[in-house]
């Protein structure tokens, strides 16, 4: 499906479906408090259950740069090997539910993580002080990135052809929710808490934290990222920023965001007409969010994307919607809808390719695609043509799944995924 100008605007139901401070190189680590303490801008961070009711995992929580709360999950032995997770769009790290567990029994240290923006992570105004701090594109006004991508072969719904197109990296409206901000979030947490080897404390529940006896075998073993949707981007964007930290992502269906400028036919034509919805969206959206965030819409809407309705339950709408209702949740939902820019898939895969064959980055990083043949909004043809990108080793789809088949179908996914994280280790 390729959005119009007049299908812009049901975008919003389109992405509710996936739906329904410490300076780099330290760290700070503590389950979810009972009450939260207000930034300067006034914003106030949301309170996590103690316990995720989705997962049984204890919520932590990691102060990320400028005091930004980040909330994260973590399953399995403290010495196994680390692996990463990284949701979609609009949800959060309960939608790993059925991977942390999987993982978790197999003797891996999974991690599973609220990006900034999502679930029970700090989501303050845009242009609060701390929100600007933290930006990410930050890197293009310093001159250590290039905010055009010049001639960059994208593929086609068809999977045959190549379109050339310059990509718009920088976000259009100066937002600091972007794939830039995020792969800075993952490399720090990385460090600062999958390697950071924190000695063991206790919750102001009482709940114990993980211990600090595994130290010496964390800082030095590669992480593994398992992306879905569009966490992809901004899993292949930390591969790329800092590669010795990482030995691969899994990828768990692709997303081509197709409302991006260089995705959008007649981008001349369409682009005003797609920034004014966007522009009415956010200054006047908040009417038709409300109408749509409620369980029973959610769970109609959540069928489009689900090709595996058993996989709809009651625990999934709650665990998707309860964090959409949170102060600046909508805030993020809109300005996410207005990202018409950013860098695009296969972009990221053609530099870890170039990177690889010009020697950067140290050892080769794998990438593994799978996705359901039944998701509406990814071509398959445009995910298989991946195979074809030096990095990308293997691509499978799978019959009578949807878009997040981690969720719809965990007995073929994590098989997968284990494989994958096998195959990273040799």
């Amino acid at each position: 499906m390729r959005p119009t100008a007049g299908t812009t605007a049901s975008a919003l139901v389109v992405a509710m479906a996936a739906v329904a401070g410490l300076a780099p190189g330290t760290s700070a680590l503590q389950a979810a408090p009972t009450t939260a303490t207000k930034t300067p801008s006034g914003y106030v961070p949301p309170v996590p259950p103690p316990i995720s009711p989705a997962t049984n995992l204890p919520n932590e929580l990691y102060s990320w740069k400028e005091g930004q709360q980040i909330r994260y999950q973590r399953a399995g032995p403290k010495d196994g090997r680390p692996v990463l997770l990284v949701h979609g769009l609009f949800v959060n790290s309960d939608h790993w539910r059925k991977t942390l567990s999987g993982l978790a029994e197999e003797g891996f240290n999974a991690y599973a993580i609220d990006l900034w923006g999502y679930g029970y992570s700090s989501k303050p105004p845009l242009d609060s002080p701390e929100a600007r701090a933290v930006n990410g594109e930050q890197r293009f006004e310093n001159g250590s990135g290039e905010s055009v991508k010049r001639g960059v072969a994208l593929g086609t719904a068809g999977g045959k052809r190549t379109r050339i197109r310059d990509v718009e990296l920088g976000h259009p409206i100066g937002s600091p929710y972007n794939f830039y901000t995020w792969s800075d979030l993952l490399r720090d947490f990385s460090r600062d808490v999958i390697r950071g080897g924190e000695t063991s404390q206790r919750s102001p529940f009482g709940l114990p934290l993980f211990g600090g006896g595994a130290k010496d075998q964390q800082q030095q073993q590669p992480i593994s990222l398992v992306s879905n949707s569009i966490g992809t981007i901004s899993a292949l964007q930390a591969v790329i920023d800092e590669p010795d930290l990482f030995n691969g992502v899994c990828v768990v269906t692709p997303n081509f965001r197709e409302l991006h400028s260089a995705e959008i036919p007649f981008p001349g034509v369409s682009m005003p007409v797609v920034r004014a919805i966007q522009a009415t969206l956010r200054e006047k959206g908040q009417g038709l969010f409300d109408a749509l965030a409620t369980p029973g819409t959610v769970k109609e809407i959540l069928k489009e994307p689900y090709k595996v309705r058993s996989a709809i339950d009651d625990t999934l709408v709650d665990v998707l919607l309860d964090p959409l209702l949170l102060e600046g949740a909508s805030k993020v939902v809109f300005d996410t809808l207005s990202y018409s820019a950013g860098p695009l898939p296969e972009q990221q895969l053609d530099e870890i390719g170039a990177m690889e064959e010009g020697g950067a980055g140290g050892k080769k990083k794998t990438v593994w695609v799978t996705y359901g043949r039944e998701d509406p909004w990814t071509p398959p043809a445009r995910v298989d043509a991946l195979a074809s990108k030096a990095c990308v080793e293997k691509v499978v789809p799978l019959d009578g799944i949807g878009h997040c088949p981690h969720d719809e179908a965990p007995e073929l996914v994590n098989p997968f995924i284990l494989d994958f994280l096998e195959r990273v280790r040799e």
